[in-house]
């Protein structure tokens, strides 16, 4: 019999009571029991202060717990759901609290979790696969032996009695705790607890399926690692664990963030060291020095590893998962399908995602709570909304991987065989594809001749709005470049002469390029380098000449500003052709002249949002918004051509729907675009 089907915690009062004759505010947390229209108090509970102090899931965590009964309490996601046959074992899960493991009774009863949204789509499809890996075979090697478990938000099963002695099952300090879920185990832990798994009941979950949707889980749950790394907790549990233990924690929270992180610093280190080898001469001379004394080649060491570096073996416990639960046939043909269907484009760009919110809350803090919906829904993401989440993410770094790989292809041809060239760089190439254009490959209709269309006009519409107090960053480009500098506006002098120090090597390239070209005649004087900054400069005024000509003449007089635009460009284009005719500057060197002073440009914009404090209210800050809004455009225009290019070809598009999305999606995606000319016709 249930005795109050209706109840339901429901709102939180606020009062004014007198206190030592002065009025003041006093909380009220409320249970209420639905009678009709109306709600009948059961309970009033005095809070001590204002309720809405940290984050929100544990904060409600904490608002509830106080109404809870009996000796469990189940904590369950919105996106979970059970079935007959699993409630029918609760019974023997709940005699699990009574058994020892180990020392003691367990604390904290993990549950397996079923993803029942695999078959959406394709990334759907990597999501549950990685769930399964992470939810079985992680979970119970976490357990016994390393006996680091902690919580996960799954559908765990606490011992109310422990926790609620304890601090409650929840953590809600502002940001710290935006990964709440762990703190309840690392809590649990501290105080002498003990968490288990039990695979013998499981809880269906649903899993974010589109692309969008699942970075920001991933960019919410890196923020949230990045501040566990911080965190007073951790500390603690490395300071009372053993060596093994300590080992095992670190691994398998923070630490594969950490190493994530390392690994991609370790490309940007590589491809720099590569970089600074050939313009200096250095990585020639060995080669040839080696080639002198019968030295073994650079290509025979490289090709020992190279396929290793191809990263199949990391998907081997998985097969062995999937192998022993369906059939090892079972899973090598889904092993193999995953990888035609691009599983290794959509973990390269997960990777990203994880190593750049990482350390970027490392180096800055301010980790926040980033919602996703979690509804079970595939759309078109237009190209706007896809440049706002992975511009500086992804895109930025993708852009720069890709011009260390052609600044250092263009140099090393004359003494290096091209084969080395593949066997050092392919994974590179891979990975800096992948963080440009995945996004727009996992995009349903991402290669529509019309969605491209109306997103041409759209990122058009977007870049020229005017930003301004109210103006949501989805609607101007200015909104949304003053909110991506917000993790700098909260840091102090340290943290902003970090970014300034990291921004130093965009201006490598010209120093290494400029003492490079036959126009410095072979010559160290600094002043060769100091020429080089006079031709930036030029550039620059130029811009400003043009910003301060929209300004005074693009409004009146509009056909007068198009002809000192024109007259100002076609001056500079005959200034680089004189000098490049003076000084014998083939077109290669002109290439690479464009390629050193890209970079600078995109360094000094850094700088300039380093110390934009001191230069705001200055022409610089106009300048650098002028300037940072060109290569925004420019980014983002080099990026559309291929798209367009492959949506001009209808054939693609239909490939594209049919390979990465379930049947019942693809005939929703062939009559959407009918109903909507329909619509358009009444």
């Amino acid at each position: 019999m249930i005795r109050y089907p209706a109840l339901r915690v429901a709102y939180i009062e606020e009062k004014e009571e007198i206190i030592g004759d002065k009025p003041q505010k006093v909380y009220f947390s409320i249970l209420a029991k639905a009678v009709g229209t109306f709600d009948q108090v059961i309970y009033r509970i005095k809070l001590p202060g204002p309720p809405i102090i940290g984050e929100g899931k544990p904060e409600n965590q904490n608002h509830a717990i106080i109404f809870t009964r009996g000796e469990a309490l189940q904590t369950i996601d919105m996106n979970q759901d059970n079935y007959l046959e699993e409630a029918l074992k609760v019974r023997n899960l709940l005699q699990e609290f009574h058994h020892n493991r180990g020392r003691r009774p367990p604390t904290i009863l993990g549950l397996r979790e079923y993803i029942f949204t695999e078959s959406v789509s394709t990334l759907a499809w990597f999501m549950s696969y990685q769930e399964t890996s992470f939810v079985t075979i992680g979970q119970r090697l976490l357990a016994n032996p390393l006996r680091v478990r902690f919580h996960y938000g799954h559908p765990d099963v606490f011992d109310r009695l422990f926790h609620i002695t304890r601090g409650g099952i929840s953590k809600a300090s502002k940001t710290i705790n935006l990964s709440e879920d762990v703190f309840a185990g690392f809590n649990s832990t501290l105080r002498r607890g003990c968490i288990t798994y039990h695979e013998y009941l499981q809880v269906g979950k649903g899993r974010d399926v589109g692309l969008n949707q699942i970075s920001k889980f991933e960019a919410k749950v890196a923020n949230g690692n990045s501040e566990q790394t911080l965190s007073r907790d951790i500390h603690r549990l490395g300071r009372r664990f053993d060596f093994f233990r300590m080992l095992s924690c670190y691994f398998t929270t923070i630490g594969f963030y950490f190493s994530s992180l390392i690994s991609v610093l370790g490309i940007y280190v590589f491809l720099y060291g590569q970089l600074y080898l050939v313009l200096s001469g250095l990585e020639k001379a060995l080669i040839i020095e080696a080639r002198m004394k019968n030295i073994e080649s650079l290509e025979t060491a490289l090709a020992s590893q190279s396929f290793i570096q191809l990263g199949l073996l990391t998907g081997l416990p998985v097969v062995m998962e999937i192998g022993l639960e369906k059939g090892f046939l079972t899973a090598l043909k889904d092993f193999v399908l995953m990888q035609l269907q691009f599983a290794a484009v959509f973990f390269t760009f997960s990777l990203g995602t994880k190593t750049h919110h990482f350390g970027r809350t490392i180096m800055y803090g301010g980790a926040k709570y980033i919602p996703t919906g979690r509804k079970v829904v595939v759309f078109h993401a237009s190209f706007t909304e896809n440049y706002r989440l992975y511009s500086r993410s992804h895109f930025v770094k993708g852009f720069e991987l890709l011009l260390l790989l052609v600044v250092y292809d263009l140099f090393r041809r004359s003494y290096q065989s091209s084969m080395a060239y593949v066997l050092i760089t392919y994974s590179v190439w891979f990975m800096t594809m992948t963080w440009l254009f995945a996004p727009f490959l996992f995009n349903p209709s991402g290669f529509d001749w019309d969605k491209i269309v109306d997103d041409w006009k759209g990122w058009n519409k977007w870049i020229k709005e005017k930003g301004s107090i109210g103006i949501q960053q989805n609607k101007s480009w200015q909104s949304w470049w003053n909110d991506e500098q917000a993790h700098l506006r909260r840091s102090g002098y340290g943290a902003r002469l970090f970014e300034i120090l990291l921004s130093i090597r965009f201006f490598l390239y010209q120093y290494g390029l400029v003492y490079h070209l036959d126009i410095s005649q072979q010559s160290k004087n600094f002043l060769v380098y100091v020429l080089s900054w006079v031709v930036i400069l030029a550039v620059f005024l130029t811009v400003k000449a043009v910003n301060i000509g929209r300004q005074l003449f693009s409004a009146r007089y509009h056909l007068m500003f198009r002809f000192f635009k024109a007259f100002l460009f076609l001056s500079v284009f005959a200034i680089v052709i004189t000098l490049s005719v003076i000084c014998e500057l083939s077109s290669k060197d002109l290439l690479v002249c464009c390629l050193a002073f890209l970079p600078t440009g995109w360094g000094l914009i850094l700088v300039a949002q380093a110390v934009r404090p001191i230069i705001e209210n200055t022409g610089l800050w106009q300048f650098t918004e002028v300037l940072a809004k060109s290569y925004d455009y420019g980014m983002g225009s080099i990026l559309f051509f291929p798209i367009a290019i492959l949506a001009w070809i209808p054939i693609f598009s239909e490939f594209q729907t049919q390979f990465l999305f379930n049947p019942a999606f693809n005939r929703h995606l062939q009559i959407q675009p009918i109903l909507e000319g329909k619509k358009k016709q009444k």
